[in-house]
């Protein structure tokens, strides 16, 4: 492997595994996404990534030589849905990315691929069969496999987020494969994390709130595009934001000015309200990265999105596999 590793990145979102793969010394050669406004926010952000704005489904490598001879093919694919909505009409489409992120290993046979969804994906009796469909598909090709759940929080992000993650790599490079070890001790905090941001418009309170948002966040949940308007989760995770001092009912215009009375226990309107901007942040995004759309559909991104700490950790795992040395030095 001469020079920096490359990658083709699908289903590509906002950006998050892309970009934690670029910090890990990946170079994308194509990332591609059905959504518009996900495709604006990556062509923003990075003029010179070579972005398609397609569906997974539709995408064929024989269109796009540029995707052929990459060490890695990278897939933060939607969210499978949990048994309680497996139901809903979306979510077979869902599985069949699944699926079809497998086959394009078939056809472009990149050195290592990363999957990453829901929890679990690594070890749920509900998605066996797609394990084993992966391991039919991948193993003959020479393959050897990884499934594990990684926690955003371990990796310096300010949130409480489990993903399930498969990691396949040739198997001559699988040997010196190993899962990315925590990066932090102490989990950073959501007060932590945002009290300079609660600061920028003069609110007085900021530290005093941050104080009381002494905690990581809970999972930040980017819903569906057929379902109503921006929040922060189901009613679990409104109740935890709840003790912070947060009312995640909703997610705010801009941060509260010098007159906000911050009082939880007068209701929801003396609560503040996370911004999309903070969302980002919440997901372990740097401040400079911009994502573009409406409100809701510039959440539905970030909450959709990979943490790209979590990416660079992937990253880093899999350059050293492909290296043959499981310990990747640090991207620079």
């Amino acid at each position: 492997m001469g020079g920096r590793p490359t990658f083709v990145d699908v289903c590509s979102g906002a950006g998050g595994l892309a970009l934690g793969l670029e910090q890990a010394g990946f170079e994308p050669r194509l990332l591609l996404d059905d959504d518009e406004d996900a495709v604006t926010t990556l062509r923003a952000n990075r003029p010179q990534w070579n972005v398609l704005h397609t569906d997974l489904i539709d995408f064929n490598p024989i269109d796009h030589p540029e995707s052929y001879d990459v060490d890695l093919l990278s897939a933060g694919l939607p969210r499978v849905k949990s048994s309680a909505t497996a139901k809903r009409a979306e979510s077979g489409e869902e599985e069949r990315l699944l699926r079809a992120a497998v086959h394009l290993v078939h056809a472009i046979r990149p050195r290592a691929v990363i999957i990453e969804n829901v929890p679990d994906l690594a070890h749920s009796d509900r998605y066996q069969s797609f394990r084993d469909f992966a391991r039919a598909e991948l193993a003959h090709l020479g393959y050897e496999f990884s499934w594990f759940v990684v926690n955003a929080v371990t990796f310096g992000v300010p949130q409480n987020r489990r993903q399930g993650v498969l990691v396949a790599v040739e198997r001559s490079c699988a040997g010196a494969y190993r899962p990315p070890a925590p990066t932090v001790t102490r989990p950073q905090t959501v007060g932590a994390a945002l009290e300079a941001s609660m600061a920028a418009r003069g609110w007085p309170d900021a530290a005093r709130w941050a104080a009381q948002a002494d905690q990581p966040a809970p999972t930040l949940v980017g819903g569906s595009k057929n379902r109503g308007g921006a929040d922060l989760g189901p009613t679990g995770a409104k109740r935890k934001w709840a003790t912070m001092g947060v009312n995640g009912h909703t997610v705010g215009d801009v941060v509260p000015g010098p007159d906000f009375v911050w009082d939880p226990l007068l209701g929801r309107k003396n609560m503040v309200k996370i911004t999309v901007e903070q969302a980002a942040l919440i997901q372990g995004f740097p401040e400079s990265w911009e994502v573009t759309g409406r409100k809701t559909a510039r959440y539905r991104q970030i909450g959709h999105a990979t943490p790209p700490p979590v990416g660079q950790a992937l990253g880093r795992t899999v350059a050293g596999a492909l290296l043959g040395d499981p310990v990747a030095p640090a991207a620079g």
